[in-house]
């Protein structure tokens, strides 16, 4: 292992080995909303019959730990992409770092959010609000005010939907403290400061068990998966790993993903809230291996990292077509819980291909639209 003075590299948008990550991850979420006990469980379908009984919960029921993993990339390919397009953090340009972030997040999210508001004035059924304290303008007002987990929190869970939007609450909160933290400490500080956030996820999360919703969906914890990312990106600017040493760092983060997602039966006994520390440890030396490589994936993987690369469309737009599934499976087979699992793949492809559209239809023109006054970003750059 090496530690060369670093230097900032070409801008690079894409990698496989950190979009096959997004890609698992869009791909668990998604899974874990079909395979809820109210929707289409995977458990009592003929092949939940044929599966073991820890590989169906752990394909089924990981969502969360997924959205977590989201965090820890979203810090990682944050920071290392203004580290290449400013030189270092301390010369952030956070009216430049704002107007990049808000061309990637509210073209889609305005959208999401216009179509939402109709299902719901049209009283679609599954897409209405009707929790005591909860209404469209509360909902519409807390999503564009980085508030969502918060007004769940404090009501209760909105529609599917909407629900989806209570991580981006905590990444836009991250996007917008970023710069600011940048700018406040300087060195040694900031390395601190995210030290302290990221260590802290466990006590944080285990202080909110009162609060079923605003435990899982609290800033603290969220951001502390962030700063593991951050922490990642800093690391990897100052040393340059040896092939053998990215690949062991890649196989340590992969054994500890697998252990937690398929035996956390065993883990949350012993390491109760830490075993989301060993969560985000293990996605980010995931990452600091991908880092080092900047190899295709093997062939048959194509189909993740494309899911990766547009996996923030997926996120948003995956619940529609989880929610008329649903509908769709039961009127064709009635309580029958033992086909449901010929509904995953399909159901797969057409998120795949509806975050495809999204992303060459809207993401893609606003980003080509809104940043020519951007000097030296390109569109891909953005996304």
């Amino acid at each position: 292992m090496a530690f060369p003075p670093a230097q900032a590299p070409a801008l690079r948008t894409r990698n496989d080995g950190i979009d096959l990550l997004r890609g698992l991850s869009i791909l668990f979420v998604v899974v874990h909303h079909l395979a809820l006990k109210f929707r289409l469980p995977l458990g009592p379908s003929l092949l939940g019959d044929v599966l073991p009984e820890r590989i169906v919960k752990g394909i089924s029921f990981n969502g969360y730990e997924a959205v977590f993993v989201f965090f820890v990339i979203s810090g990682f390919v944050i920071t290392r992409r203004s580290l290449q397009r400013y030189g270092s953090l301390d010369a952030l340009r956070w009216r430049h770092f704002y107007a990049l972030r808000a061309v990637r997040i509210f073209p889609l999210l305005l959208l999401l959010l216009a179509v939402l508001s109709v299902m719901h004035l049209f009283g679609v059924p599954t897409f209405v609000i009707n929790q005591p304290g909860q209404s469209l303008a509360g909902a519409v007002t807390s999503a564009l005010t980085m508030t969502l987990n918060w007004y769940e929190g404090r009501t209760n869970w909105l529609p599917g939907g909407w629900d989806v939007l209570w991580s981006l609450s905590i990444e836009e909160c991250f996007y917008l403290a970023f710069p600011l933290l940048c700018l406040v400490l300087r060195g040694p500080w900031r390395v601190i400061a995210l030290v302290a956030l990221a260590v802290s996820l466990p006590w944080t999360r285990a202080a909110l068990a009162g609060n079923e919703i605003w435990q899982e969906k609290a800033y603290l914890p969220g951001m502390a998966a962030i700063a593991w990312g951050v922490l990642t990106a800093l690391l990897m600017q100052r040393v340059t790993l040896s092939r053998g040493v990215a690949r062991g760092l890649g196989a340590l983060g992969a054994a500890g993903l697998l252990a937690v997602v398929f035996f956390n039966d065993m883990l949350w006994p012993r390491l109760h809230d830490h075993v989301m520390l060993l969560l985000c440890l293990s996605a980010a030396l995931w990452l600091a291996a991908a880092h080092r490589s900047m190899r295709a994936m093997p062939h048959g993987f194509g189909w993740l990292t494309q899911m990766g690369r547009w996996s923030y469309e997926i996120y948003l737009s995956h619940m529609f077509v989880v929610l008329a599934a649903t509908p769709a499976y039961r009127a064709l087979a009635g309580d029958d819980m033992r086909w449901t699992f010929l509904v995953y793949v399909p159901v797969l492809i057409v998120c795949t291909l509806l975050g495809g559209a999204l992303h060459r239809h809207v993401s893609g023109p606003a980003a080509r639209r809104l940043l020519p006054r951007q000097p030296g970003v390109t569109p891909a750059a953005a996304l």
